[in-house]
């Protein structure tokens, strides 16, 4: 898609990726309705609302509708986490990440794509996780709230195919923000922490992510080394497991 004039409703907008993402896109021409929790920065129009819930959600896509007029691209970037083992994490966590990372992204696409399919033309975005290819045993239901969101966007890619729609995949791998100290519960391991001079930052990401959305890209990967690790967790699965199971049990080192 052409990004310069376009208008651009992204969720997640005032820190992380999300931030950066509305700057990237501000720069390459676009008019952003950015919708978070917290005033958002450098957009068109800044939108307070939490994607978590639906009455915020239906209004958030009524006020950038008026004050855009239409939506060209929806990029579903809000994203929250929960560092419990699967099998002790409370369920009010899980729904609420679930609401967040899913429930949120399809409501969202259910009221925007219907614009864009009338017109003929348009993107929907989804920002999923490398966890969401390769499972992360200190992050499972993180990793299947982006599963499913990465199943979401595959089925909804084939199900636009014929209107002018398009749909892309994100998968980000270890980033730079605030991302762990938003978490609705737990911790990361202690490698994964003291790792973070591998991690890309969020200014690469959006690049990455605007690059992607003018070439019509169907999976933004990033770093592109991560597909070594999805690759190596497909031929070699035992290997990979073992390797990440590593990582999980140092997070009793500290």
């Amino acid at each position: 898609m052409r990004i310069e004039g376009s208008n651009i409703f992204l969720t997640g907008a005032s820190s992380g990726i999300g931030a950066a993402l509305a700057v990237e896109l501000t720069r390459r021409g676009a008019r952003v309705a950015g919708v978070s929790r917290r005033p958002s920065a450098g957009v068109a129009v800044s939108i307070s609302a939490d994607v978590g819930v639906a009455a915020d959600r239906e209004r958030a896509v009524a006020e950038a509708l008026g004050a855009l007029g239409r939506i060209d691209a929806l990029i579903n970037n809000a994203g929250v986490g929960v560092y419990a083992p699967s099998w002790q994490c409370p369920m009010e966590e899980l729904r609420r990440m679930f609401e967040v990372n899913f429930f949120g992204a399809v409501d969202l696409t259910q009221r925007v794509a219907p614009g864009m399919v009338a017109r003929g033309q348009g993107l929907v975005v989804n920002v999923a996780s490398i966890a969401s290819k390769v499972p992360l045993p200190w992050f499972t239901l993180y990793s299947a709230s982006k599963a499913a969101l990465e199943a979401y966007t595959r089925g909804l890619r084939m199900e636009l195919a014929r209107t002018g729609v398009g749909a892309m995949l994100v998968c980000p791998g270890y980033v730079q923000t605030g991302f762990q100290g938003a978490v609705l519960g737990g911790r990361p391991p202690a490698k994964l922490v003291s790792g973070k001079r591998f991690a890309s930052t969020a200014e690469a990401v959006a690049r990455a992510v605007a690059d992607g959305m003018e070439k019509d890209a169907r999976t933004v990967l990033t770093p592109s080394l991560g597909w070594a690790l999805v690759a190596a967790s497909r031929l070699a699965p035992g290997l990979v497991d073992g390797q990440l199971l590593a990582m999980m049990e140092s997070a009793g080192d500290e």
